[in-house]
């Protein structure tokens, strides 16, 4: 449970960075980029299956885009919550929500990869193998 907090924690910094780095109109301020990303992190592990739940209940059709809906709603508290999380403009919404949805994705299927492999060869070195 631990460790996939920690995943999710990491693959959000990346998506937002991402977002941030990409975007002119979203900036994440470098002094509240660790509450920021734990805030948004809370909020999506909180919303998603709350949204889940309310969609498969009401709306059968939005099932799918759960994710993405969740981020863009964790996006908007986040930003609410605290000024250093700025987003200006409804298109940097929009693009900052798929932006962040799809890198956080993609981290969390290979950040797992990643440190696998950097477990091994650390273990190869260890053992004096080296590769």
């Amino acid at each position: 449970m631990l460790v996939q907090a920690l995943l999710n924690l990491a693959s959000a910094a990346v998506g937002l960075l991402v977002a941030d780095s990409v975007l002119d109109d979203m900036s994440v301020s470098w002094d509240s980029f660790v509450l920021v990303v734990v805030i948004f992190t809370v909020l999506q592990a909180v919303l998603s299956p709350f949204l889940l739940k309310v969609a498969a209940r009401n709306a059968p059709p939005l099932v799918g885009g759960i994710g993405l809906i969740s981020t863009f709603v964790a996006l908007l508290i986040t930003a609410l919550v605290d000024d250093g999380l700025r987003i200006d403009g409804w298109s940097t919404w929009v693009y900052a929500s798929l932006i962040v949805w799809i890198v956080t994705m993609i981290a969390v299927l290979l950040l797992p990869l990643l440190l696998v492999k950097l477990g091994v060869e650390s273990a190869r070195q260890n053992r004096g193998g080296g590769a």
